[in-house]
């Protein structure tokens, strides 16, 4: 999966694909999820519908192939296709956990769930975090809303990014 990951960062699709061919022993999903991934940052459609059929080949459970794969169509504002492998993962009861994060702090571990508003100073967190923002607004920072795959506006987006699990831990 490696050497994988190295030739889809480096925009080498086919050579990545080659090279899970003529592995001397079988490719296991992670190798095929791997080659999504890497469909996924180069927006490559029908590589990625090839890689995640041969990942969900070796484990029709593996919830990375379907959200990776439902990420490129996102990306590609191919909502139909969005809808059907959402549909596909429902009717095979696969389901997505959301993304969660922890910090410790003074011994004491919190956890924090994307949209989860139930800690107990998750107020002063985001006024915190409203602050931040306002802060790298500022210096010029633009969030990068083209990773929110979701059929909503860019102010959605951006309010989305700004409370993901990771910001809120932080």
């Amino acid at each position: 999966a490696c050497m994988v990951d190295l030739l889809g960062r480096a925009g080498l699709l086919d050579e990545a694909e080659d090279f899970i061919k003529e592995m001397p022993c079988q490719p296991d999903s992670v190798t095929w999820i791997t080659l999504l991934g890497s469909c996924r940052n180069h927006r490559c459609i029908d590589q990625g519908k090839h890689a995640a059929e041969h990942a969900l080949e070796l484990d029709s459970q593996s919830t990375a192939a379907y959200v990776v794969l439902s990420n490129i169509y996102a990306a590609c504002d191919r909502w139909d296709n969005v809808a059907e492998v959402r549909k596909l993962m429902a009717n095979r009861a696969v389901k997505k956990e959301p993304g969660c994060s922890w910090i410790e702090v003074n011994d004491r571990v919190h956890e924090f769930l994307v949209g989860d508003k139930s800690h107990p100073q998750i107020e002063e967190i985001f006024i915190e975090l409203d602050r931040l923002s306002q802060e790298m607004d500022a210096a010029g920072y633009l969030p990068d809303s083209n990773l929110v795959f979701h059929e909503i506006n860019v102010e959605q987006k951006e309010q989305l990014l700004c409370h993901h699990s990771e910001k809120l831990a932080i």
